[in-house]
This record gives C-alpha cells, sequence and structure tokens, in this order.
C-alpha cells in the first residue's frame, strides 16, 4: 500500500490566533482529511496579515516539503481577508478550476458561495487551495475537492498511476 499524501493546513483568523475564539475548522478539516486516507502532517493559525500567512504558506511548501497546503479563512471581503493574495503572493501557477468547481457545486444550495474568493495553485511541487472560514463551508468546499486530489497530486508530483495520454498511446501500438 501507498504512503498517504502529507497535507499542511493553515488557518488564518484574527480571534481564532489570539485565542479569543475557538478554532473548531481546523479539527473538522483534519478529521475529514484522514478519514479520507490523507496524513496532516503540520497545522498552524496565522492571524490576518498577508506577510504571516505568506511565510507559513512557504514554511509549508518548502521547508516541510507537503504536496497539499489548505488554507481556511480570509477568503471573504473584509477589509482583513488576505489570504488570496497573499496565496497568490507565493504561487507561481493559478489552478482556477478548483475553487470554480467549489463555488459552482456549494452554490447550489448557498448563493452566498459566490462572494469567495478562494485561489488554488502551485508553489514547486506544492497544491494550495483556500477555503472558507466557516466550518461548514470549508467541510462543503473540501467534499467538492476530495474526488479530485489524489490524482492532481499524482499529477503535480509524478507519483502513482501512469499518465492518461501515455496510456493511450500505449494502446494505439497494440
Amino acid at each position: 500500500m501507498s504512503e498517504p499524501w502529507q497535507v499542511g493546513i493553515l488557518t488564518v483568523s484574527d480571534t481564532r490566533s489570539q485565542g479569543i475564539r475557538a478554532d473548531t475548522a481546523t479539527p473538522l478539516i483534519r478529521r475529514l482529511m484522514e478519514r479520507a486516507g490523507f496524513l496532516v502532517r503540520e497545522s498552524m493559525l496565522a492571524p490576518d496579515d498577508r506577510q504571516q500567512i505568506r511565510e507559513r504558506l512557504i514554511d509549508l511548501a518548502d521547508r516541510f516539503k507537503l504536496p497539499l497546503v489548505l488554507t481556511i479563512g480570509g477568503t471573504g471581503f473584509g477589509p482583513r481577508d488576505v489570504t488570496p493574495e497573499a496565496t497568490r503572493g507565493v504561487m507561481a501557477r493559478e489552478i482556477p478550476g478548483l475553487p470554480e468547481a467549489m463555488r459552482a457545486a456549494t452554490a447550489q444550495h448557498n448563493p452566498l458561495a459566490w462572494l469567495s474568493r478562494a485561489v488554488a495553485g502551485l508553489r514547486g511541487r506544492t497544491l494550495i487551495i483556500n477555503l472558507p472560514g466557516s466550518p461548514q463551508g470549508a467541510e462543503e468546499c473540501l467534499r467538492v475537492l476530495l474526488p479530485l486530489l489524489p490524482h492532481a497530486l499524482e499529477m503535480l508530483t509524478g507519483k502513482g498511476r501512469e499518465e492518461p495520454h501515455a496510456i493511450h498511446q500505449r494502446r494505439e501500438t497494440l
């Protein structure tokens, strides 16, 4: 059996990082990821501060070399909601389809999902995805992503099954 994919979780919230409000989103996302067969190796809290978010994202991607980093929070319209900007500041390539899929699926029962500014992208061999700050919203978005993540991580890291186009080419030569 192959090793589980390792994940880092960065929860972005002034009140949660200062201990003013309990962080219920991180334990929920951790449980969901572990039930799905992932290993949450690191979890961190950061205030809604662009530089601190950037530093933690770089740490999770470059120092811990995690293939997947999920952020929770900071994707709204508030003046301190800067997670998408911080994420864009550390990623090399944007992956717009993932947040589009999250918004499209979750907006079917919550039209406020269209207000999310979440982004996803690559930093080296790390996929970074922004989730909303509410535990319910984060869970709903994660349920959209879970079927996609194993293949996305296999493509990103070069691990796992053979590329679909290589299989097709091999069939043509038979």
